[in-house]
């Protein structure tokens, strides 16, 4: 079992990664470089089209969030540095492209993994632009008419015949803040509370867990002779929530999860704050999955392109593929070489789903991962595996050492034959 999840990661690490795409609008913040991001970032495709100019059509489909897995492994520059340990923690998402508006993704689909950097750069970067795109189309739609007041308390003091007028023009706004939005928010009083609590954010001593995507400090050397401590993604809930950790280290491979990022920020006045996990909450809840269609994208001869989002495009190019054995449908028409490539990534995609890794990263050698703050628990499965083989390990040792000392007095009396021989 070890063995054969062995050799899929090596394998998915060595071909899984597509063609590069737009580069990262937080590559110039990102001082990270984690082990899985450079076997990511010197990895081949795992299915290239037989006409490179060729795109996959993905407008059809929309992201679903699977799971989020960190993965220890063993890495050469750790051995090289002499570091206490040998194993580095790489950070994984597994996501689908489900066929938009089906009541379910159990057909006609693909599932994918890239590492855990990539998937939150171009997720924050979108879920940001839509932020901002919704609170814009608010202030210009919403506060015109005067809906920053509770819309309640407003309809109570209007006049009886000026309510038609009211309702027509909240519909009006409506629709507009459903254009720029995709219906995300669905009235101007909703919309208005929401962009004025993320304004005023910093304000209510609260921070936005986003910031933290990239790894960074959040105590430093300078705090009393304190260990450096940083602040970074991680998995939680078992993988089905991304939250932000406290890490021992600069790449934020090595968490400790005993301790709470919220005791270490604080302002520059040195009061506490909390983190608000509302924009990064969005790119795991698939409440509101992004459908890759653009339907503002002008079509031409290179349709398939033009219309799909930039960030599907993106997440596509750069991740390792699963799609035949789903029945994709742009899965068509691949080599026997790209179909046993494919087969390695759909096992390794398999290995992170069925609990083969605990949510800190370690194997599970039989039976369910037991996670509790601060490690993972050994079951009674665990427990018995490992007595065996010890017990095992001396069992032999001890036989071989009787071995050794038998045939030592053996060859020590043919030796005394032979001389009493030749006397």
């Amino acid at each position: 079992m070890l063995a054969r999840i062995s050799t899929l990661a090596l394998a998915f690490f060595s071909m899984a990664a597509a063609m590069p795409g737009k580069p990262s609008p937080f590559e110039q913040k990102q001082s990270v470089n984690t082990p899985a991001n450079k076997l990511m970032s010197n990895a081949k495709t795992v299915r290239a089209l037989a006409d490179a100019d060729a795109e996959v059509a993905l407008d059809a489909y929309s992201i679903k969030f699977v799971k989020c897995q960190f993965v220890k492994a063993y890495s050469d520059e750790l051995a090289e540095e002499g570091a206490e340990t040998v194993l580095a923690t790489n950070r994984f998402i597994v996501f689908r492209l489900c066929v938009t508006g089906a009541s379910s993704c159990s057909t006609n689909y693909g599932e994918y993994v890239v590492d855990m950097d990539t998937y939150l750069n171009y997720m924050v970067e979108y879920k940001q632009e839509e932020q901002e795109a919704m609170c814009e189309a608010c202030g210009e739609n919403c506060a015109e008419d005067e809906y920053y007041a509770d819309a309640d308390e407003e309809a109570e003091e209007e006049e009886e015949e000026d309510e038609g007028d009211d309702e027509r023009r909240l519909r009006r706004f409506k629709r507009k803040l459903e254009g720029a939005v995709d219906g995300y928010y669905s009235d101007c009083t909703t919309c208005v509370d929401d962009c004025a609590k993320i304004d005023a954010m910093e304000e209510n001593y609260y921070l936005d867990a986003s910031n933290f995507i990239a790894c960074q400090v959040v105590q430093g050397d300078d705090d009393d002779g304190a260990d450096i401590l940083y602040g970074g993604p991680m998995c939680g809930s078992q993988g089905t929530k991304i939250k932000i950790g406290v890490f021992t280290d600069e790449d934020c491979m090595f968490l400790d999860s005993s301790l709470d990022v919220e005791d270490y920020l604080a302002d520059e006045n040195g009061n506490q704050m909390k983190l608000s996990h509302a924009l990064l909450k969005t790119t795991y809840d698939n409440s509101d999955p992004i459908s890759c269609l653009d339907d503002e994208a002008e079509q031409d001869d290179a349709a398939y392109y033009a219309a799909t989002r930039e960030i599907c495009r993106n997440l596509y190019d750069g991740a390792g593929k699963c799609e035949s054995i789903y029945d994709f449908a742009q899965a068509a028409g691949m080599s026997q070489e790209q179909i046993d490539n494919e087969d390695l990534v759909c096992g390794y995609i398999d290995s992170l789903n069925s609990g083969t890794y605990s949510q800190d990263g370690e194997i599970v050698v039989g039976g369910n991962p037991t996670y509790t703050p601060g490690g993972t628990s050994t079951t009674g499965g665990q427990k018995f595996a490992l007595t065996f083989f010890i017990l095992g390990t001396v069992g032999l040792a001890v036989y071989a050492a009787m071995l050794h000392s038998q045939l030592t007095k053996g060859g020590k009396a043919d030796l005394s034959t032979q001389g009493g021989a030749m006397a």
